[in-house]
């Protein structure tokens, strides 16, 4: 590897831990200790860590918890298990949970030193596949760990490998793209285009073209022939965002041609076979939408094969810092801030109290923001306050999000937490008073207090 590899020596025994740090040090490696799962699990996540090895009987977490937990969260990363107890039995367990290879203790030192730089290459291959992938079709990774995230990494795991559609919902700046890019990226058609379409950005009397493309003379400027994104995307993936945002007309004809498979350019009579799968993304209530005859009721059921919600940041809080860190970090990879820039763990806290209703979009403005201006190497509490927190009051802040927000559902929602929080003040946190006051029901305010994370 070009750089120093920095390995992870997992075990409750001071003394193999030593033994290992021994062995590694003297073939120039950095060695990181921890004595129990959980100790390795938090410097994982704050470290660099190149390969972990892991030993299988432990106090608290056992190493099979561990590797799993590590997979969740970092599946590209190599764990090697080591056991004094080893036995064909665990070593399949540990396999089928992700290791990458087995050695009993005490481990024979040709055995472990050709296992880690076998480990260390297969992860260098990995990341530079990712790196590929990335110039391609840009950045797939999801952070993430809280538990809705965790749940939502395994779905796109296992759906990924077939060729149903999935519909990804959830507010704008929650990750929508990412989520299909990450399926396209982990499916068999991988080596294959991903050809993305915004419905909401194209006007209805030239979407059918720009999806089907249009033959010569099929109307007025048509002056060559023109293959839409359908056989663009022919053998790979086609992702239709915003398809909320799409005329009754064009719904009707992308239905046909999820149903036959074909489709027919604008201007033309000859039907062209195509092999695409479909992922598509709203920030729109489809069920209402349908109900109130906006969307047609059999292309949703075409398209939501597999449902996948993504939450808002304010639903999943525990992951603004580790989101805060990796932003950072890119911006430091691509040379926009130098690589000293970091996060206190107080202005970290300061973030996650924030609504972020841009949700992780706004969050990465507001990193990139904090990186420019903060004067010191080490960005604090006082730096959130000043350059995040804003300060004005209701009116000026659902001033500015009228210019910051093209979603009329976040600025609903952040003009309906605002006049309650103003309320709430004006009341001294007396919720009756307030309940009488603006002539809801109590329940209605506890309600809204824990939708909107509102705390005295």
């Amino acid at each position: 590897m070009s750089k120093k590899a920095k390995i992870l020596i997992t075990d409750d025994e001071k003394s193999i831990r030593n033994a290992l740090r021994e062995i590694l040090e003297f073939e120039n490696y950095t060695v990181l200790e921890a004595e129990n799962g959980e100790e390795a699990l938090k410097i994982i996540q704050t470290e660099t860590v190149d390969l972990v090895l892991l030993d299988i009987k432990m106090k608290g977490m056992d190493g099979i918890e561990v590797l799993e937990k590590i997979k969740e969260m970092y599946s590209e990363l190599p764990v090697i298990m080591i056991s004094g107890h080893g036995n064909i039995k665990i070593a399949v367990e540990a396999t089928k949970s992700g290791a990458f290879d087995f050695l009993e203790k005490p481990p024979d030192l040709n055995r472990l030193l050709i296992s880690v730089r076998n480990a260390l290459k297969s992860s260098e291959l990995i990341r530079e596949n990712l790196q590929i992938r990335t110039e391609l079709y840009g950045d797939t990774e999801i952070i993430g760990s809280s538990p809705s995230m965790l749940k939502i990494k395994e779905l796109i795991k296992k759906v990924a490998p077939s060729n149903s559609r999935v519909l990804i919902t959830g507010e704008n700046g929650t990750g929508k793209e990412l989520v299909a890019k990450a399926i396209h990226n982990q499916s068999r058609r991988a080596n294959r285009k991903f050809v993305d379409v915004n419905c909401a950005a194209i006007p209805a009397d030239l979407l059918e073209s720009e999806l089907f493309g249009h033959e010569k003379g099929a109307f007025t400027g048509a002056s060559s022939r023109r293959i839409g994104k359908f056989e663009q995307a022919d053998g790979g993936t086609l992702f239709l965002d915003e398809i909320g945002d799409m005329s009754s007309d064009s719904q009707a004809k992308v239905l046909r041609a999820l149903q036959e498979n074909q489709i027919i350019r604008v201007g033309g009579t000859e039907r062209i076979d195509v092999d695409v799968r479909v992922l598509s993304a709203t920030n729109k209530d489809l069920q209402k939408e349908i109900e109130e005859h906006k969307f047609r009721e059999d292309l949703f059921h075409r398209l939501n094969v597999i449902p996948i919600h993504l939450p808002p940041l304010r639903e999943r809080r525990d992951d603004i810092p580790n989101l805060a860190k990796w932003f950072l970090n890119k911006l430091a990879d691509d040379e926009i801030v130098f690589s000293g820039k970091s996060f206190n763990d107080a202005a970290l806290k300061k973030l996650q109290e924030q609504h972020w209703p841009g949700n992780i979009r706004e969050l990465q403005n507001v990193v990139e923001r904090l990186a420019l201006l903060s004067s010191k190497d080490t960005i604090a509490e006082k730096d959130v306050e000043q350059l995040v927190m804003n300060k004005k009051k209701p009116k000026d802040q659902l001033g500015n999000l009228l210019d910051e927000t093209d979603s009329f559902h976040d600025y609903k929602e952040e003009a309906e937490r605002l006049f309650l929080l103003r309320k709430l003040e004006k009341y001294n946190w007396n919720v009756s008073a307030t309940a009488d006051a603006i002539d809801i029901q109590r329940s209605h305010i506890y309600n809204k207090m824990k939708k909107y994370q509102i705390e005295r």
